[in-house]
């Protein structure tokens, strides 16, 4: 009896590097990445991953040399052009660590072009980790398929946001607002949510003034973290890239 290949099949591994990508380019692979391939996933000479830049989309290469601490990868060619993300930032009043780190990370997978953390006057965290963030966010775009990666900005205070933004602003107000997908359009879009315990009556009104649209996430309070990403989902089933 023929034997039966194993299902489904083995994909290849995926994994992001900062140099500019091209049929034929030679990208040479150190420390971490290096050790995860030879010595986790045990990868030599002639075995083949994927590759993305960030920038170009998705490209198939070749381990062509193998020493201690050290791959030699060569390019062969394109597979998927880079993609085409909705033009949608999420504005967010960062968290403590755990759950900020777990909203870069579902964020990233769920196709957010940009993130913005916002100050505000019941922001509890202020400072973050910028590259524990970027490192979490391009482990959640190899594992996830994307081929570019989300901007991570620096944190701004909520009026520089309100005026420095573009297309149109929703805005997640907890004393209620428009069912989301009834005020969804194309083009540039910004999703502002609050802190834990909410932005003060003073932030509500200002952020109104500014030209929002209060949206309604619902009959129920959420975490701030899971109000994020509960509107991003929204949005991407209404006017991203799920529909």
């Amino acid at each position: 009896m023929p034997a039966t290949p194993a299902w489904p099949p083995r994909s290849l591994p995926r994994l992001f590097v900062e140099q500019a990508l091209g049929t034929g380019v030679a990208v040479p692979l150190e420390g971490k990445p290096a050790h995860y391939l030879a010595k986790v996933l045990r990868m030599g000479e002639g075995d083949q991953l994927l590759l993305f830049d960030g920038q170009s989309g998705e490209w198939r290469a070749l381990i062509e040399g193998a020493a201690k601490k050290r791959l030699m990868l060569r390019v062969l060619e394109q597979v998927r052009p880079a993609e085409s993300l909705p033009e949608l930032t999420l504005a967010f009043a960062p968290v403590k660590r755990a759950p900020l780190e777990w909203l870069v990370e579902k964020a990233t997978e769920l196709g957010v072009a940009r993130l913005q953390p916002v100050v505000t006057q019941r922001t509890v965290v202020e400072r973050m980790n910028p590259e524990r963030l970027a490192a979490i966010a391009i482990e959640a775009a190899e594992q996830c398929g994307r081929t570019r990666l989300p901007i991570i900005a620096e944190p701004v205070k909520l009026g520089h946001l309100l005026g420095s933004r573009e297309g149109l602003l929703l805005f997640a107000d907890e004393t209620g607002g428009r069912p989301m997908l009834e005020v969804l359009a194309p083009g540039a879009a910004t999703i502002l949510t609050g802190p834990e315990g909410g932005f003060t009556p003073d932030e509500r009104e200002l952020i109104l003034r500014a030209g929002a649209v209060g949206v309604s996430l619902g009959p129920r309070i959420l975490r701030a973290e899971t109000a994020a990403l509960a509107a991003l989902s929204v949005y991407m089933a209404g006017a991203g890239d799920w529909r």
